[in-house]
């Protein structure tokens, strides 16, 4: 794979350079597709730049003479079959059967563990990561903040999974607060017990959404919500089990929901757990002196010391009850004290940014180093995503209109096969659709939502990526699977098939981006010229009427590609389909 030929170019390198092989490997890299011309050109390229990073400007000699003095000293060996210079490059290419014969073993040998296994890894220690997504409000609108959330999430965790990291997801739930005092006094005047068994979600929403309305105007209500939620801060017996059920039923359906979504959560945390011990944390922000009471009775912490007003942060309420940050601070303690992790990250929006960052410095100011570990990763705010039934309220409407519009899609395209379960395969699809749109910029990007462009069948859509996935798929159903056995490396010389290898050698390279900077948009563009690579191949790499020992070749060629399609795929939170 790249490895073993990343490899073999650094210890020639290093024997030339007078350096470690280790210290070549990551400044060796497999030369993008996309960006070459019609000719044929390099595999690997060594950036002689990054070989002078330590040197000062002025003292660093001239790149290309630099790069074409290397080149000289290199010879070409039983793995390089050709060197040349390009723009502050040496560039090499890899011996055309041997690439072929490599790379396709590696990717059918390795299966799902393809690019993982890379010595860009290497020195990857095993780590215990927390990542916390998702985390919607109960009984309030599980908006589309939420669900970016829960896809990005799910990719992060996804990701690091795969990278051999102890994950542990958490849902941290909005199970807490003053809505529980409205909801409760609500469910008492307008609540039913049957719709709050069969619609949980839509009922407590509907709920509270009258009740806020009637505390407007009828003080009387305000009063008994407030009454409400001091009775459950008190530990009130009947209070707390109709909040009990509330929390129940509400994580029983999202539980089903998320299913749908192929998204699962080790843990469902929430508020409610640490009303107690955000108790324990304004004690210990008071004995280390940095709680300050106002004159309305509140308590603020000034991270600033001067009064600096962005930099002060309320942590308690006059009447004594914790807020959302007091009890983030007993959240991050308790889960240091029971993963002890490496890592935790926070997955939720920009407008949180402020936030965290108070609370990433109040457990600093508290003496809790750890916190070093501790990470959010923001992300953009989506416009203008809305159902038939108008604004998006439940994740459960986004997954219904899915379904029915790649439904409808599908019934207009006259290729589409008959299907099994056309619902299911629709909501793949459709899924598919919606997480590419979403992952294909930067994730702190602000974007305007578009129907249309998320099902558009031509052009770089989730869509496509099902649709190229389900083709190659059906070419190894048609034609079988005798060739793995053996494979003659001389049948597949082609362009195309040259760009297909070039490109999967590439796959580690972007996974290893995507593990740096945990953005997604890597492997998105990677899994996209992979199918027009597969597209183009498809159509002018025949396999029906050709000789047994060229359609053998080329079903390896495209089952591989098939595979680190669908490698790529379910990294991202992708179920990728066989037939549509």
């Amino acid at each position: 794979m790249a490895c073993s030929f990343r490899r073999s170019i650094a210890s020639q390198l290093s024997r030339v350079l007078d350096l470690p092989p280790e210290n070549l490997i990551k400044s060796i890299s497999a030369v993008p597709v996309s960006k070459k011309e019609e000719k044929e050109e390099a595999d690997f390229q060594l950036s002689v730049d990054s070989l002078l990073e330590n040197k000062r400007d002025h003292l660093r000699p001239d790149i290309q003479d630099q790069a074409k003095r290397l080149a000289e000293k290199l010879k070409c060996d039983t793995v390089v079959s050709e060197i040349s210079t390009g723009q502050g490059t040496v560039n090499f290419k890899i011996n055309r059967e041997l690439l072929t014969k490599t790379v396709l073993q590696q990717v059918i040998e390795d299966g799902s563990k393809y690019g993982l296994k890379s010595e860009l890894f290497s020195d990857l220690p095993q780590k215990k990561i927390v990542v916390e997504f998702s985390s919607p409000n109960i009984a309030k609108k599980f908006h589309v903040g939420h669900l970016r959330s829960t896809i990005i999430g799910n990719f992060i965790a996804n990701l690091k999974e795969a990278l051999g990291h102890q994950v542990t997801r958490i849902n941290y739930l909005g199970d807490w607060g003053m809505q529980f005092g409205l909801l409760g006094t609500g469910f008492q005047l307008f609540g039913y017990e049957e719709k709050l068994q069969s619609n949980p979600l839509q009922h407590l929403f509907e709920v509270y959404v009258q009740v806020n309305k009637e505390a407007a105007d009828d003080k009387n209500i305000a009063k008994s919500a407030h009454e409400f939620f001091q009775r459950l801060e008190l530990g009130d017996v009947q209070a707390l089990s109709l909040w009990q059920k509330f929390r129940d039923l509400s994580i029983e359906e999202y539980i089903r929901i998320y299913k749908r979504l192929g998204v699962h959560f080790d843990e469902y945390s929430g508020e409610s757990f640490y009303r107690e011990k955000s108790q324990e944390v304004l004690k210990l922000l008071d004995s280390k002196g940095l709680l300050q009471k106002t004159v309305k009775g509140t308590a603020v912490v000034d991270l600033s010391g001067k009064g600096d007003p962005s930099s002060i942060c309320t942590v308690m309420r006059s009447d004594g009850t914790s807020l959302y940050a007091t009890r983030d601070l007993a959240a991050a303690i308790d889960r240091m004290d029971k993963y002890n992790f490496d890592t935790m990250i926070y997955v939720t929006d920009k407008g949180q940014k402020q936030h965290f960052q108070h609370v990433f410095q109040m457990l600093k100011t508290m003496g809790y180093d750890w916190v070093e570990r501790c990470q959010h990763v923001p992300f953009g705010v989506v416009q203008g995503m809305k159902t038939r039934r108008g604004d998006v309220t439940f994740l459960e409407d986004v997954l219904n209109e899915i379904q029915l519009r790649m439904l409808q899609n599908m019934a207009s395209i006259k290729t589409t096969k008959e299907l099994e379960n056309p619902q299911e395969t629709a909501e793949r699809v459709g899924l598919a659709a919606l997480i590419i749109q979403d992952f294909r910029g930067l994730l702190l990007s602000d974007y305007q939502f578009s129907w249309d462009r998320v099902f558009q069948s031509r052009g770089d859509t989730g869509v496509f990526l099902q649709y190229t996935h389900a083709r190659l798929h059906s070419l190894e159903e048609t034609f079988g699977y005798s060739y793995l056995n053996d494979f003659n490396p001389a049948c597949l010389q082609e362009p195309q098939s040259i760009s297909i290898l070039q490109h999967l050698l590439r796959f580690d390279e972007v996974l290893y981006r995507s593990s740096q900077d945990l953005q997604p948009r890597h492997i998105v563009s990677y899994l996209i010229t992979l199918s027009h690579l597969a597209a183009v191949a498809h159509k002018t790499l025949q396999v029906k009427h050709s000789p047994p020992e060229v359609a053998g070749a080329r079903l390896l060629l495209f089952r591989a590609a098939r595979c680190v399609l669908a490698n790529g795929m379910k990294l991202l939170g992708i179920t990728p389909v066989s037939r549509m």
